[in-house]
């Protein structure tokens, strides 16, 4: 089949690769030509773990082109993958002026029916405005050319997208035309050999389905903090009780993980964006409100932990912090939403000097502090440092013992729940996050 992929991100990127590794045809538009060019040649712009190699195999192969021009991509193709971002605004809400402007210019190129899918996570009521747009665009040119919109939302895990779009626990395919239907599934064939992982709904069902499913796991990781703080003030373990309350079935041990609160590009601004969309319905949503807060206030009790830790050591002016992790998560240079963004500032403001290690995430953050230091291993990154963070669940961290004695003074503070202060053998001064 003939594919467009509108965007190279993490989604439209993983999308465009894994369907042309099913033996697809594959064109993907970007608008920055640094960027077309480097895909390319086989190379990637963003990690993820077993997506260069992909990419350079169907480059190579010539199933899968980069493209800056949009007429270029859907040419030839049936399936158009609107795959752009919808960054939050100001008052929590989309902003889907890059998903529009997609839909007006497949508008202003199409000459042959074509089907519209949006992938980007977006508002309930996007598909009838896509339509819009693009029928607009099609009248202005004195066209009347058949197309259908379909919202077909993405569930990829970064660090682990390739495996999720390969192996997907399910495929939610959003339209209300039967033959349409029917093409999607032939589509998506090779990717659920069993019909079960197939979910035909209307459209409206399949843009909230996105939401709601990043709303519950955003609900589960506030939960667990909530009872974290309380098992905090009353002398139990959170340890145990995530392991007593996970141990039940309907519940899990999947994203009851305490610590410094949920990032990344997708969790706060989905959580707030339905917000928005229960605000602009009449409805007061008070359960995701909640779960907003509480992840504000976990941010402000690592700082608060922070200044009350070194308050008896002088204060915090002057003294050298390593922080271990910034990417929002381990297994991915994203940095979007890190809880290091807001540590860092603070430790900033508040006098002290920061060294900073990341596997993966360093150069991102490079563009928001240059200044700070930044080291090639966590171990350089706890020489003569006062005290260490862990921002970020990186496995390599769990590893290290015998390097905290190079600090000057051996103080941890765990924002992960990495460190455990009772097997490793340097001795530390051991803060935990909801400890």
């Amino acid at each position: 089949m003939h594919l467009c992929v509108v965007g190279t991100g993490y989604v439209g990127l993983v999308a465009a690769a894994c369907f042309a590794e099913m033996g697809n045809h594959v064109i993907c538009v970007d608008s920055n030509p640094n960027v077309v060019d480097t895909l390319n040649s086989g190379k990637i712009h963003i990690f993820e773990s077993g997506l260069e190699d992909i990419v350079q195999r169907n480059v190579s192969e010539e199933r899968l082109h980069f493209t800056g021009d949009l007429a270029e991509g859907i040419k030839y193709a049936r399936f158009i993958f609107n795959c752009v971002g919808t960054p939050p605004q100001a008052d929590g809400s989309c902003d889907l002026s890059y998903v529009y402007r997609v839909a007006e210019q497949v508008g202003q190129v199409m000459t042959e029916p074509k089907i519209v899918i949006t992938k980007s996570t977006v508002p309930v009521g996007t598909a009838d405005r896509i339509h819009a747009i693009i029928s607009g665009e099609l009248e202005k040119r004195g066209l009347e050319i058949p197309f259908d919109v379909v919202s077909n939302p993405e569930f990829l895990k970064e660090g682990d997208a390739v495996s999720d779009f390969m192996k997907p626990d399910r495929i939610i395919i959003g339209t209300d035309n039967p033959d349409v239907a029917e093409e999607m599934e032939s589509l998506y064939a090779p990717f659920a050999r069993s019909r079960e992982k197939l979910l035909l709904m209307s459209i409206r069902s399949a843009e909230l389905t996105k939401y709601a499913a990043n709303c519950m796991l955003a609900t589960k990781i506030s939960f667990i903090n909530e009872v974290a703080n309380i098992c905090e003030q009353v002398g139990a373990d959170i340890k145990d009780v995530r392991m007593g309350v996970g141990s039940d079935h309907r519940i899990g041990y999947h994203f009851i993980y305490p610590g410094v609160g949920y990032g990344g590009s997708c969790f706060p601004k989905d959580v707030n964006a339905l917000i928005h969309t229960a605000s602009d319905h009449g409805y007061v949503p008070e359960l995701l409100n909640a779960v907003d807060r509480v992840n504000q206030n976990q941010k402000r009790m690592l700082a608060e932990k922070i200044k009350a830790f070194y308050e008896d050591k002088g204060g915090i002016k002057g003294k050298t912090l390593a922080i271990w992790g910034l990417a929002f998560k381990a297994n991915t240079d994203d940095i979007r939403e890190s809880r290091s963004i807001p540590a860092i500032a603070e430790l900033l403001r508040l006098g002290a000097e920061v060294v900073a290690y990341d596997p993966m995430a360093a150069e991102s953050m490079k563009k928001i502090y240059p200044a700070i230091a930044y080291t090639d291993t966590a171990a350089q990154a706890l020489v003569d440092a006062d005290g260490c963070l862990i921002m970020t669940e990186w496995g390599e961290f769990k590893a290290l013992d015998s390097e905290f004695d190079a600090m000057s003074d051996r103080v941890v503070i765990d924002g992960r729940h990495m460190i455990d202060p009772k097997t490793i053998q340097s001795e530390i001064d051991y803060i935990g996050i909801c400890w």
